[in-house]
Parts: structure tokens; C-alpha cells; sequence
């Protein structure tokens, strides 16, 4: 726990937490809320890391996002063709399908499951981090978001750098 951390810089911690929630109200909204509530309060070091750390999960998380699109993406392509032909034969031939035509589809249908549970799972993983950075910030402790890339360095992680580059010159 910080020491002389008053309720105010607690609860303001928490908040920009649970301001990662306003995607579900306006688009960026995980990133612009936040953002703008560690800006204002960025004087003060405990809302600054914990400002650092919300950032860069959902960054994190919009990364990871992105990465599972690219994935899916060639296998879409690949399944595409089945998928036009079939759209095509059920528009020719609505009494005619067979289950061959309905088994050309199980590829999207695999397809589909597989992404919608990762995504799934990826989002009650933000839920679960997001929350419990939410608690440990209203508690006075600082939080690392699990899996969560450093983009934004905080400035002793920066001069940090700086120091062990200064000392592998020297040796």
C-alpha cells in the first residue's frame, strides 16, 4: 500500500479503471476516457501508473483483437467460394439441398465457434483485469495488468534504460 494516498487519489485510480467500460456507450470510449482522466491527474504518481497500466491493456487488448482478425481472415478467404456456392444453390434450388451442400459450410460454421470463443474468452479475461485493477487501485496497491505490453514506460522504466545502456558502454 502507498503511503499518504488519500481517498480522493484512490477513488480516481479506480475510476479510470472502470472508464475503460465507456466503449460500450461510444466508440473509443476505453481509451478517450481514460486518457483524459490520467491527463488531468497526472501530477500525482499513484493515478499516473495506474493511468500508464489501463492505457496500455487496452492497447493490449486492441492489439490482441486485431491479431485474431488477421488470423481468421485467410481462413474466410479460403471458405468463400464454398459459401457463394452454396448461397447460389440454395437460390436455384431451395428444394433440392442436400447435406453435402450443408457440409461445405461446417468450415465457416468451425470457423466461427473457434473466433467467437477466443473473443469470448478474451473479453471475460478484460472484464476479470479490469475489475480487479478497479479493487487493488480503491485498496491503495498498485496493479499490473496481466499480459498487457508496455507501450507507454513510465518515466523511472525509461531512465532505467538509459542507465544500463550508459553502463554497457562503459564496460
Amino acid at each position: 500500500m502507498e503511503p499518504n494516498l488519500t481517498e480522493n487519489t484512490k477513488q480516481v485510480a479506480a475510476v479510470i479503471h472502470l472508464s475503460t467500460f465507456t466503449k460500450f456507450f461510444f466508440p473509443l470510449g476505453n481509451f478517450l476516457a481514460p486518457l483524459l482522466l490520467w491527463t488531468v491527474n497526472k501530477n500525482k504518481a499513484f493515478i499516473n501508473e495506474h493511468g500508464r497500466q489501463a492505457i496500455n491493456f487496452q492497447l493490449s487488448i486492441l492489439l490482441y483483437t486485431v491479431l485474431i482478425g488477421i488470423i481468421c481472415l485467410p481462413f474466410f478467404v479460403m471458405f468463400a467460394p464454398d459459401f457463394v456456392e452454396l448461397v447460389d444453390a440454395i437460390d436455384h434450388h431451395v428444394q433440392h439441398n442436400s447435406i453435402n451442400s450443408m457440409a461445405e459450410l461446417s468450415g465457416y460454421f468451425i470457423l466461427f465457434f473457434v473466433a467467437a470463443v477466443v473473443l469470448l474468452s478474451l473479453f471475460i479475461f478484460e472484464l476479470y483485469a479490469v475489475i480487479t485493477a478497479t479493487v487493488q487501485a480503491n485498496r491503495g496497491e498498485l496493479y499490473k495488468y496481466p499480459l498487457s505490453i508496455p507501450f507507454i514506460k513510465s518515466v523511472s522504466e525509461e531512465t532505467g534504460d538509459v542507465n544500463q545502456s550508459k553502463n554497457e558502454h562503459v564496460s
